[in-house]
């Protein structure tokens, strides 16, 4: 019989299902550098196909686990086209990650979770308390609670854990942090973070009719803890980012990308208050297609109080239609976006398009813009940062793609550029932008995490 649990329920059994799996798998199987890892991927969507089954045939992918047949039957097919000489035979396929551990867990080393956002904590956990090593896609989880626990658990069993944004592993993250410690700008008072993206849907629409699920759909399986729905269109495999239930917008699908540098370079952990200061559409059931969002921090360390900006998806009063929406990933037209109010006095002023998602850095001695991954990373005008020394290296650069900064760490190295200790307090600091769009315009929360 299926049964469809809801989220806390779901969670207290699968802690209960780690515990009784650690002690029947007897601990984790350490690896060595000659040997490939064992590694499954849990979701066969976009990203986990299209991006993370070229690196795991790098390794020795042992498993996949998705609730589509059709994605499993994509997942072993992209499997061949990139590594020829892999017996996708030899792959072992499950609907149900807890199926997976139950099977398995005595034959895997880490597990890759490129899931929807609501089913990132509990394979994470379950894997965690096998002891196997975990990377799981971003933001870490769908909730500030989960984000939490996932930290201190992974810490309390010693595993590795990497998190998908894989512009951490960039060399233009490191340049930003360290021309920000050489003072190239001052002291960095405003952060504008923006994405062109339209992770949602126009106030007044509602919720699309019920329509059969797909055939090779487990849907009870795909809704995992959330709260139960019939199947309707605009969910799987990709616009599940659009719902409350299942994704986190468009500042859950980008802020870890793109607003993790300016947390790096400045220190951006723990915010005095998190506030909507606007929103376009949205309601209780779908996140807003666009929104601007105000982080106040304190000063930190030397560095002053300075003012983080997100901006995403269509400016308030652009209608949500084919002229300013389209593709899969919701891209809005240049004209209907929800950017920052500097823009345009930028753009003329040194005549330079600011990119699609991106940062500025505003500083009292001059700015500095970047794309989403850190990339393009470089002060305006171009002759202040051609006129400034370049900074000495400081922080250690990553060879190679995420996923080896994070198999590499698996094998003993130094940790992965974006493990759980760095990847939790941004997540969170992202999480806290869904929480304001949730108590609504105007209304400041304020947090006394930062005194601590």
């Amino acid at each position: 019989m299926s049964v469809n649990w809801g989220r806390r329920t779901f969670v207290k059994a699968a802690a209960a299902m780690g515990s009784f799996m650690v002690s029947r798998a007897g601990g984790q199987i350490a690896p060595t550098e000659k040997k490939p890892l064992r590694v499954a991927l849990i979701g066969c969507g976009l990203q986990g196909v299209g991006v993370h089954i070229p690196a795991l045939c790098k390794e020795r992918l042992v498993a996949v686990v998705d609730p589509d047949k059709h994605r499993l039957d994509a997942a072993l097919k992209r499997v061949r086209e990139v590594s020829p000489a892999t017996d996708t035979a030899a792959i072992r396929t499950f609907g149900d990650y807890r199926r997976l551990f139950d099977a398995m867990g005595r034959e895997l080393d880490a597990v890759l979770i490129a899931t929807p956002n609501h089913q990132h904590a509990l394979p994470a956990l379950l894997a965690i308390r096998l002891g196997l090593h975990v990377y799981v896609e971003k933001p870490l989880a769908h909730t500030i609670e989960e984000t939490r626990q996932l930290v201190a658990e992974a810490r309390r069993h010693g595993v590795v854990t990497q998190m998908g944004n894989q512009g951490q592993s960039s060399e233009g993250s490191r340049l930003l942090c360290e021309y920000v410690a050489a003072g190239a700008i001052g002291q960095v008072h405003t952060v504008h973070c923006w994405t062109d993206r339209a992770n949602g849907f126009p106030s007044g629409i509602a919720r699309p009719p019920v329509s059969p699920v797909p055939e090779g759909l487990d849907w009870k399986a795909w809704l995992g803890p959330a709260p139960y729905r019939d199947y309707h269109d605009g969910l799987h495999p990709h616009d599940w980012h659009s719902w409350r239930d299942f994704g986190n917008g468009s500042i859950g699908n980008m802020g870890c990308h793109i607003i993790n540098h300016a947390y790096w370079a400045l220190k951006l952990a723990h915010p005095a208050a998190v506030e909507l200061e606007e929103a376009n559409g949205g309601s209780d059931d779908y996140w807003p297609v666009g929104s601007r969002i105000r982080w106040e921090f304190p000063a930190r360390g030397g560095l002053a109080p300075l003012t983080l900006y997100w901006h995403d998806g269509l400016a308030k009063g652009k209608p949500f239609n084919k002229q300013t929406v389209d593709g899969t990933y919701k891209h809005v037209a240049r004209d209907a976006w929800n950017l920052p109010p500097i823009r345009a006095e930028l753009e003329q002023k040194y005549d330079r398009e600011l990119p699609e998602e991106g940062s500025l850095l505003i500083g009292d001695k001059g700015i500095m813009v970047l794309g989403r991954h850190a990339d393009g990373c470089r002060m305006l005008p171009e002759a202040a940062h051609r006129a400034f020394p370049r900074p000495a290296r400081t922080l250690p650069r990553v060879k190679g793609t995420h996923q080896a900064d994070f198999f590499r760490a698996c094998r003993g190295g130094a940790p992965a550029s974006s493990n759980f200790d760095h990847a939790g307090p941004l997540t969170e600091l992202v999480l806290l932008g869904n929480l304001a769009v949730r108590a609504g315009e105007g209304r400041r929360i304020q947090s006394n995490r930062h005194q601590g």
